[in-house]
């Protein structure tokens, strides 16, 4: 079994792409664009779209479905492509995952398809790549090709946030392109909607180029894995270091009930999953019971392992009696600050 990157993949499309591909990894947004990027590729005549561009998605997805969407023949071209979109492969059961791989090795007779997969992240077991792949990933590779989408970063990030600046109309130079990553976070999404904001803002203000200032001044912050830090540092008592991470907050204006509200979800989550951890659920079946993505999940249960319910209940009914105190009467970070000198 081959598994290509997605640079092989993009090669692929400007040859032409026939078969099948299964999309996945950690970069979602990359997924979506080869997917965009397939569809444009293979209906150039937009007119049949309707009939040569067949989604499924999650919500509606079955082997059989997928069947019936690969049986029919494409119109006035000699190609069409079916993609199903949101597949949770680790959710598959085994019969299911029997029926979709009967499908897949039918493909073969219904050549004129292009089936694209997409898995979002951390929905397939990967195995440790690229020497040892899981069983679930040869299995599905023996009939389709996988398409590795790794984390995008550094220069390269750094490169594309210049090329989106670029795209909607301004420029950045490089150390802007940075800060803003460090600024509001690596995910490609959220710096796609940034940028274009960015633009906006300076257009507006009839200048083409992006500063630091304007970053500063315009995006939102990324506070997620800083609320996560927070919390535990919190929890453990580790005042300093709490202290510290509070002080980048502050640095990056995060609103005071914004970040209450974040670390507050974030203990809440660790009681969640400490509490059914020691009723005897294995981390897939937390993050099916919570709704939660299973990588988190395991980042959680690892961080709630050396802290005790009775402590995580307390640190709940503290951080509410903070988020009253910070609703009734402007103290700002000093409702956090008493928060993290209460434990």
């Amino acid at each position: 079994m081959d598994i290509i990157k997605e640079d092989a993949f993009r090669k692929l499309m400007k040859k032409g792409l026939s078969g099948g591909y299964l999309f996945f990894g950690d970069e979602d947004y990359m997924k979506a664009y080869s997917v965009n990027a397939a569809r444009q590729s293979v209906c150039a005549d937009q007119t049949f779209a309707l009939f040569n561009d067949m989604r499924i998605d999650v919500m509606d997805y079955s082997a059989g479905a997928l069947l019936d969407a690969l049986m029919p023949l494409p119109m006035m071209s000699d190609s069409k492509i079916v993609t199903v979109n949101g597949l949770n492969v680790n959710a598959l059961r085994p019969k299911e995952l029997d029926d979709l791989c009967e499908v897949l090795e039918a493909l073969a007779e219904y050549d004129y398809n292009v089936l694209i997969i997409s898995v979002p992240a951390t929905q397939i077991e990967e195995g440790n790549l690229p020497k040892y792949p899981s069983a679930i990933l040869k299995r599905l590779g023996e009939y389709i090709t996988p398409v590795h989408f790794e984390t995008v970063a550094g220069a390269r990030l750094v490169s594309w946030v210049g090329k989106h600046f670029g795209h909607n109309g301004v420029n950045a130079a490089p150390d802007v392109c940075a800060f803003l990553i460090d600024y509001a976070g690596k995910s490609m999404y959220t710096l796609s909607n940034e940028t274009e904001k960015l633009a906006y803002y300076v257009l507006q203000n009839g200048r083409d180029t992006v500063t630091k200032e304007d970053v500063f001044n315009v995006s939102i912050a990324e506070i997620s894995t800083d609320a996560f830090t927070l919390a535990n540092a919190i929890l453990d008592g580790r005042s300093e270091d709490a202290m510290n991470a509070l002080g980048v907050m502050k640095f990056r204006r995060v609103e005071p009930v914004i970040l209450l509200s974040e670390v507050s979800r974030v203990i809440c989550d660790l009681m969640s999953v400490k509490s059914l951890a020691e009723a005897g659920c294995s981390v897939p079946e937390i993050a099916s019971i919570l709704k939660m993505n299973e990588y988190k999940t395991r980042i959680y249960a690892q961080g709630a392992a050396q802290k005790s319910v009775a402590k995580l209940k307390v640190a709940v009914n503290l951080c509410a009696e903070a988020d009253i105190a910070l609703k009734l009467s402007p103290q700002g970070y000093i409702a956090i600050e008493k928060l993290i000198c209460s434990l």
